[in-house]
């Protein structure tokens, strides 16, 4: 599987890789995470005061988190398909982003959470991006791991973990398994949680809790991966290999494109203010509020509306498997 990795002597120096740890790249995820972060909590913080008034908000939040869930995957798949070329500095670092991407997505499910509720194809399409990401993340974490206990050479393919017998282990890596470990298990029961948050049918009691809670760990978590970030890439920092030139630092197309893009979600809300200047405010986070066709009507025999929609296919308003 690994044949064509070069495992048997590690060069001085390793290449740089612009399409992955390049600096605009990296601002790309952070300032992508950091704008996410700041609209979700302004989304919740008019949640409890009870306005809603943040269309807008909302449309520009749902717009960075898909792009950034889409991107996450997309140079996660690539860190995977380069794993015979790619060295574990650079696989780190696409971990990390990956992290930042966890942090954007999971903190727009947060604040949008009545969102994806109205919709059953927007509920299932972000399980099934998260499962995505879970995977990918997992196994990225893996090799992390086996990285480290086998105290592989830095300069080496990421994918050689599998084929070079074990070193001696370093004395200091014990805190960087334990904390793989951490990681990789805290993502797994991040997402279940977010699984149960996303399709329970009851959460009004606990929803703000659990806002302000899974806010605080998300912000968190960001900011613990950006600072790895600008610490280990050569862009911003030291690297943790010597690397033969400093073109991960260079600002070319391939650098500004990644910035340019960030810009769509911003233009596109402009023009969504424009058009709808006009339109009355949403009310989507209020309790008992009709969010599809029929809710608008009474219902009978004393039933409670609710803003979930069950999935067609199978499942009602309140019992998952019964239609």
């Amino acid at each position: 599987m690994f044949g064509s990795a070069n495992c048997t002597q590690a060069p001085s120096e390793a290449k740089t890789d612009a399409g992955v740890a390049g600096a605009g790249v990296l601002l790309s995820f952070i300032i992508t995470n950091g704008l996410a972060l700041l609209l979700s909590a302004y989304i919740i913080i008019l949640n409890l005061r009870k306005s809603s008034e943040a269309k807008i908000v909302r449309k520009l939040l749902l717009s960075f988190s898909d792009q950034q869930i889409i991107t996450g995957i997309g140079i996660q798949s690539i860190g995977l398909a380069k794993m015979e070329t790619m060295i574990p500095y650079h696989f780190f670092i696409v971990w990390m982003l990956s992290l930042l991407s966890t942090s954007t997505h999971l903190a727009t499910l947060l604040a949008l959470v009545n969102d994806f509720k109205r919709d059953w194809v927007l509920r299932w399409l972000r399980q099934f991006l998260m499962f995505i990401n879970l995977i990918l993340s997992s196994v990225f974490g893996i090799f992390v791991l086996k990285s480290v206990m086998k105290n592989l050479a830095p300069a080496l393919p990421i994918g050689c973990v599998w084929t070079l017998p074990s070193k001696n282990t370093p004395s200091n890596a014990g805190i960087s398994i334990a904390g793989t470990i951490a990681v990789i298990a805290g993502n797994c029961i991040v997402f279940a949680l977010c699984t149960w948050y996303l399709h329970n049918r009851n959460n009004q009691k606990w929803l703000k809790i659990i806002q302000v809670a899974g806010m605080l760990v998300l912000i968190a978590t960001g900011i613990g991966a950006t600072i790895r970030v600008i610490l280990l890439s050569q862009a911003f920092g030291t690297p943790s290999v010597p690397l033969e030139d400093t073109g991960e630092k260079d600002w070319s197309f391939g650098q500004l494109l990644p910035l340019l893009l960030l810009l769509l979600p911003l233009i596109s809300a402009i023009e969504i203010f424009r058009g709808e200047m006009k339109v009355p405010h949403s009310t989507v986070d209020d309790e008992h509020t009709p969010l599809f066709n029929g809710e608008l009507e009474d219902k009978p025999d004393g039933q409670v509306r609710t803003s979930f929609q069950p999935n067609p296919l199978w499942g009602s308003q309140s019992n998952l498997f019964r239609k």
